[in-house]
């Protein structure tokens, strides 16, 4: 059975992320909504304030090993995985295959997502890890659009691959293409007219 994601809640505001912002650069508390422009200069910048965005997701039936790949992500991000214990499932633990369906929650925050997806959408990471970390920003993408544009693979960060063995994304379109929309910020809003 496929991995399917449930996507659960996402907590903090924009709002509440400039009003962090302007505490670190001693201003007041702004009024209004930060525009689409802030939010992306801001995730690229990845300054502290955007950890107020967190968000909280759960697969159901991942495959065990696909879990273990999730899981060695410790920064930002909480886990919650079902157990193998042989005392609650009444399944010998030795029985279960690598592959065998667990639940998998999780709690990050917007920074630990961006850092997460550098790894696991990486075209060396593996398929079906990179597919299930592509539901997560999927489901990102229809709540914080920005968000999902700064989760990119770690080469389009950085502008070059830096793996031993590189999977040669890098010399494609398609990476030229990705890195452009990455680096793209949308242009200031326009004064509203006079009339």
């Amino acid at each position: 059975m496929a991995p399917k994601i449930k996507f659960m809640k996402v907590k903090g505001t924009w709002r509440e992320v400039a009003d962090a912002a302007r505490t670190t650069i001693r201003q007041d508390e702004g009024t209004g909504e930060p525009s689409p422009r802030w939010k992306k200069r801001i995730l690229l910048a990845e300054h502290s304030p955007i950890r107020k965005l967190s968000f909280n997701w759960k697969w159901l039936n991942l495959p065990y090993w696909v879990s273990v790949h999730i899981v060695r992500h410790k920064y930002g991000i909480e886990h919650f995985v079902s157990t193998q214990r042989s005392d609650r499932t009444g399944v010998a633990r030795e029985a279960n295959r690598q592959d065998a369906p667990v639940m998998h929650e999780c709690f990050a925050n917007a920074q630990a997502i961006m850092f997460i997806s550098r790894r696991r959408l990486c075209g060396q990471a593996s398929p079906e890890t990179r597919a299930a970390w592509k539901q997560v920003v999927e489901a990102i993408a229809e709540k914080e659009p920005e968000l999902a544009e700064c989760c990119v693979p770690e080469c389009v960060y950085r502008g070059f691959c830096p793996e031993f063995k590189p999977c040669g994304f890098c010399e494609t379109k398609a990476f030229k293409e990705m890195l452009a929309k990455y680096r793209e910020v949308p242009p200031p809003a326009r004064p509203a007219s006079q009339d």
